[in-house]
């Protein structure tokens, strides 16, 4: 593992955490969803520079 894949895994994993923490919190659809996206592509980022 390089650390660019790393740093992207981390981020989507601390994204991710802050999709649970609005979601927790009512927080807007909107802001939930554009988060959940950009967590995606940092996990798919990182997943596929392995």
């Amino acid at each position: 593992m390089n650390k660019g894949s790393t740093l992207f895994i981390l981020l989507g994993l601390f994204l991710a955490g802050g999709v649970y923490s609005f979601w927790k919190q009512e927080q807007s659809k909107s802001i939930i969803a554009v988060i959940a996206i950009g967590s995606v592509m940092a996990l798919a980022a990182g997943l596929l520079s392995l």
